[in-house]
C-alpha cells in the first residue's frame, strides 16, 4: 500500500496542529458524517466495511456498536482504549503524539453514530507527552467548534475528556478499563452483562481502540467498498504492524491487512542483522503463541494467523535471532504477567507466579531444576487456560505452552545442565516479594 493513511503524519510536518490538519483535508469526514448521514447510516457503513477492532480481540466494530440498546433513558458513553500496554506494541502512541486530530475525528464520528455525548480517552499513564498533545488538540478542536455544543451547527453535542491511567496492563482489558475509569481497582468484570448494556457507570458503553477509531474517518470519506478492497474480505483495511527485536529497521509499518509475515520481517524491516539466523517470532504481542522460522509464511490477518496457531492480537511482531535463549525469553514474559496480574482470579494470581518460579529455576539453577520441570510448565499453563474472568491468565499460558512445545529440546537442555547453557556463569539468586 503506497499511500499512508493512518501514518500520514510522517509525510506531513506538524500534522498535530489543527491548521495543518484542516489544510490537508482534516475534519471533512466529520462534516460529511454529521450533515449527510444519520447515526444508523454510519453504523451500517462501518458494518459494511468489515472494520475489526485493532486492539487485540478483532471483534467487528459495527457489530459491537449495534449491540447498544435502541432505546435507553441512560447516557451512552464512548471509551477510547489508549492504554497500549501489550509488550511489543507502540502503534497507538504514534497516532496520539503525531496525529491526534485523526483520533479526535474518529471519536466525533463514532460518538455521533452511537448517540454518545461524552467520550473518555483512557490513556496509558507513561504517555505524558501524549497527554499534553491530546489536551492541546482537544482545546484546538473545541475552539474551532468540532467539540462542544452544537458541533458544526448540527445540534450534536460532545465533550471529550482525557483520563490518565497508572501503567497497569490489566486496564487494557475493557471492563478493567471501565472499573479504573470509575475510580475503582481495575478488576475485570464477569461477562455478561457486556459493556454495551452495562458499562461505564452502569450505562451503555462502547470501548474502541485508538487505531480502530482512526480508521473511521477514512471509511466515511472513501466508503465501505474502498476499505474492503484492502486486504482480505473478512478482516480488511490498512493495518499498523509494530516490529521490534532483531531486525535491521525496527518500527511501525502501515501495510495492507494480510501482508505476509515473512515480507514484513525481511522486506520492510530489513531482515535479521549481522548475518544471524531467525529463531522465533511472536506475531501479535507478548501474549500470543510464538512462531518458528518454518511458520512465518502466513498472511498477517486475524483469521490466517489464528489458523496458523497464534493470534494477530495487537500486531506487535517480536523477532528473535539464534542468540536468544528461549527459556530466558519465556521467563521474562512470565515475570511481566506475574507482575501485572490483578490477583482477582486464583489460577492467574498463583499460576503466573508459579510459572515464573519454575522458569527461573530452569534458567539460573538457583534451585535445582529437574526434567519434570519442563512438563510442569505445560501442566501449570494447561490449568490456567479458560479458567479466569479475563484473558490475562490465557495470555500468560499460551506463550508458555507454545514455547515449551516448539523449543522443548532447549528447555530439556536447561533441566539436564541445571542452568542456562548459553551463559558462562549463573546469575545470583534474586529475592522475591
Amino acid at each position: 500500500m503506497a499511500e499512508r493513511l493512518l501514518l500520514r503524519c510522517r509525510d506531513i510536518p506538524d500534522l498535530r496542529r489543527l491548521d495543518v490538519y484542516v489544510a490537508n483535508g482534516g475534519y471533512q469526514a466529520t462534516r460529511q458524517a454529521l450533515t449527510a448521514h444519520t447515526p444508523e447510516q454510519l453504523v451500517d457503513i462501518v458494518k459494511a466495511s468489515n472494520l475489526r477492532g485493532r486492539g487485540g480481540a478483532g471483534f467487528p466494530t459495527g457489530m459491537k456498536w449495534g449491540f447498544l440498546p435502541k432505546q435507553t433513558a441512560k447516557p451512552v458513553y464512548l471509551c477510547v482504549n489508549a492504554d497500549e500496554s501489550e509488550p511489543g506494541t507502540f502503534k497507538d502512541r504514534e497516532i496520539i503524539e503525531d496525529d491526534p486530530h485523526q483520533l479526535l475525528e474518529g471519536i466525533i464520528i463514532s460518538a455521533f453514530a452511537i448517540r454518545c455525548h461524552t467520550a473518555y480517552i483512557y490513556i496509558r499513564g507513561e504517555f505524558a507527552h501524549g497527554v499534553c498533545v491530546l489536551d492541546e488538540a482537544i482545546a484546538e478542536a473545541r475552539r474551532a467548534g468540532f467539540i462542544g455544543k452544537d458541533i458544526l451547527g448540527t445540534g450534536f453535542d460532545l465533550e471529550v475528556w482525557v483520563h490518565r491511567g497508572a501503567g497497569a496492563y490489566i486496564c487494557g482489558e475493557e471492563t478493567g478499563l471501565i472499573e479504573s475509569l470509575e475510580g475503582k481497582r481495575a478488576y475485570p468484570r464477569i461477562k455478561p452483562p457486556f459493556p454495551a448494556t452495562h458499562g461505564l457507570f452502569g450505562c451503555p458503553t462502547i470501548v474502541n481502540n485508538v487505531e480502530t477509531l482512526a480508521c473511521v474517518p477514512h471509511i466515511v470519506l472513501r466508503g465501505a467498498d474502498w476499505f474492503k478492497a484492502i486486504g482480505p474480505e473478512k478482516s480488511p483495511g490498512p493495518k499498523l504492524f509494530c516490529v521490534s527485536g532483531h531486525v535491521v529497521r525496527p518500527g511501525t509499518y502501515e501495510l495492507p491487512m494480510g501482508t505476509p509475515l515473512r515480507e514484513i520481517i525481511y522486506t520492510h524491516a530489513g531482515g535479521i542483522p549481522n548475518g544471524r539466523k531467525l529463531k522465533a517470532v511472536i506475531p501479535g504481542g507478548a501474549s500470543m503463541p510464538v512462531f518458528t522460522p518454518e511458520e512465518i509464511d502466513v498472511p498477517m490477518d486475524m483469521d490466517s494467523v489464528q489458523k496458523a496457531g497464534s493470534f494477530l492480537g495487537s500486531a506487535g511482531i517480536m523477532v528473535m535471532d539464534d542468540t536468544v535463549c528461549m527459556v530466558w525469553t519465556l521467563m521474562v514474559l512470565e515475570r511481566f504477567f506475574h507482575h501485572e496480574s490483578c490477583g482477582q482470579c486464583t489460577p492467574c494470581r498463583e499460576g503466573t507466579g508459579w510459572l515464573e518460579k519454575v522458569l527461573r529455576r530452569l534458567e539460573y539453577g538457583d534451585v535445582t531444576a529437574t526434567a519434570r520441570d519442563v512438563d510442569l510448565v505445560l501442566n501449570i499453563a494447561g490449568n490456567m487456560m479458560g479458567t479466569t474472568i479475563c484473558a490475562l491468565s490465557d495470555a500468560a499460558a499460551m506463550p508458555a505452552r507454545a514455547f515449551v512445545t516448539k523449543y522443548r529440546p532447549e528447555f530439556e537442555q536447561h533441566a539436564t545442565r541445571g542452568r542456562c547453557p548459553f551463559r558462562s556463569a549463573p546469575e545470583p539468586a534474586r529475592a522475591h516479594g
